[in-house]
């Protein structure tokens, strides 16, 4: 426990998972004077609060927040936001759970960062040690909340951090720290601008000992000095690398081969990426080369991401509703463009967050057979063009009309490139939706 915090009054803002979390720990170490707060009048988690808490729902007082020594705030409330804003400008400590988290986490802190792949290799860094028979807790931006994964017995945390998480850290001192890779995406959180988005993302490098870039997205690389060792990964032929060879692929480590990529259950070069960036972390905090290859070998990837769901009369049918942002998409059509040369139907469409879509055009004709367009924001990819894209009106409608079209060799890839709130409770909903949709598909 931070003994400190027993001294202060705190507020929780947000009554979401990491949060809730954050209140049973407050309450397992006697930390009397706290407030929960949420403007929303029925919270979903509301039920799993302790009973007794102080708590207020409804619209914030900015007076009132100002009067506390801590905020905690959950990653979906901005610092921007005006009553946090000003209880800032009052002197009032503003934090997340990842930082409180960072302050009496005793194992080293493995922490990854990016707009797409995070929840990839988060999980396949946790895999790799629990081959290698290191207790590992994974948690943070992935699902499950860090106060839950807090324990004595841990020897490695591994934590995926979204930039929200990161706007809020100050203690983190992570052992070994990756930005993954930096595209549009929340930028209607950060004024419309990627570079203020990126420097959120930069966080996770200050006071990292072990940072893991991206040759190919200079974003990637630590703005500010400091006494680290930089290793890289990439797409050509160095350090962490890729062999392209006429007959195979291989995953490389100074120049070395470690594995066949046909090796791999995961598809796709970016998830070769991924697995680079994973080895990267790995050989940065220990973990044995052979418990890594096994891990590679055994890793099966997560659900909705570029996930091959069924194939039917020679069509290959791919959930990928976790792609939330165009450069998401962008990966899944070069992951799978050398796997289905007859071409790709795309299914793509629902809340645009801000994004420009032109970046998909150079896609159509070429790679993209045709985009079957859905969801609130489709007009925007239906303006790409009017020759390869499709207006409709549901995700089952896009499917059953590429089914209609779809030619041997050929994939349909649900890969939307937009949030899902506008039809789906989530990313997970919309991808279980589809997982039903295609399992119900017949010759």
């Amino acid at each position: 426990m931070d003994t400190s915090l027993n001294q202060k009054k705190v507020a929780v803002v947000g009554l979401g998972m990491s949060n809730i979390s954050v209140i049973r720990y407050l309450i397992k170490h006697d930390l009397k004077k706290f407030t929960a707060f949420d403007t929303r009048q029925n919270p979903p988690h509301i039920s799993d609060l302790p009973v007794g808490i102080d708590l207020h729902l409804g619209p914030l007082d900015k007076e009132v927040l100002a009067t506390y020594d801590m905020v905690v705030i959950g990653p979906g409330i901005s610092i921007y936001q005006e009553e946090i804003a000003y209880a800032k400008s009052c002197g009032v400590e503003i934090v997340g759970d990842i930082e409180l988290f960072a302050r009496v986490a005793k194992a080293p802190i493995v922490g990854i960062t990016g707009s797409n792949g995070k929840s990839t290799v988060t999980s396949l860094v946790a895999y790799m040690a629990n081959v290698a028979n290191i207790k590992v807790g994974l948690g943070g931006n992935i699902g499950i909340p860090v106060f839950d994964i807090l324990s004595d017995d841990i020897e490695l945390y591994v934590l995926e951090l979204s930039s929200f998480e990161l706007e809020t850290c100050v203690s983190l001192k992570l052992k070994a720290a990756t930005i993954l890779n930096v595209s549009e995406d929340h930028l209607d959180r950060y004024h419309g601008s990627i570079e203020e988005y990126a420097m959120a993302k930069q966080v996770a490098y200050h006071n990292a000992q072990n940072i893991i870039i991206n040759r190919q997205d200079e974003r990637t690389k630590p703005i500010l000095k400091g006494d680290y060792k930089i290793k890289s990964f990439g797409s050509d032929y160095k350090e962490y690398g890729l062999e392209k060879t006429i007959f195979a692929t291989y995953l490389t480590v100074d120049s070395k081969r470690i594995l066949n990529v046909n090796e791999l259950k995961i598809y796709g070069e970016h998830n070769y990426l991924n697995a680079l960036a994973c080895m990267a972390l790995a050989d940065s905090v220990g973990i044995d080369r052979k418990a890594q290859v096994e891990a590679l070998r055994t890793f099966t990837g997560l659900p909705h991401r570029c996930q091959l769901v069924k194939v039917l009369n020679d069509v290959s049918y791919y959930n990928d509703s976790k792609a939330t942002n165009v450069a998401s998409t962008e990966a899944a059509i070069a992951g799978l463009r050398d796997l289905h040369k007859n071409g790709i139907i795309l299914l793509a469409g629902g809340l645009g967050k801000g994004q420009d879509f032109t970046p998909l055009k150079k896609y159509l004709g070429k790679e993209i057979s045709k985009v079957f367009c859905f969801g609130k924001d489709k007009q925007q990819i239906l303006d790409l063009s009017s020759e390869y894209c499709i207006n409709v009106e549901t995700m089952q409608e896009a499917l059953n009309r590429s089914k209609e079209i779809a030619r041997s060799g050929q994939a349909v890839l649900l890969s939307p490139a937009c949030a899902s709130f506008d039809q789906f409770k989530g990313f997970e909903h919309r991808g279980q939706v589809f997982v039903e949709l295609v399992s119900s598909l017949e010759s």
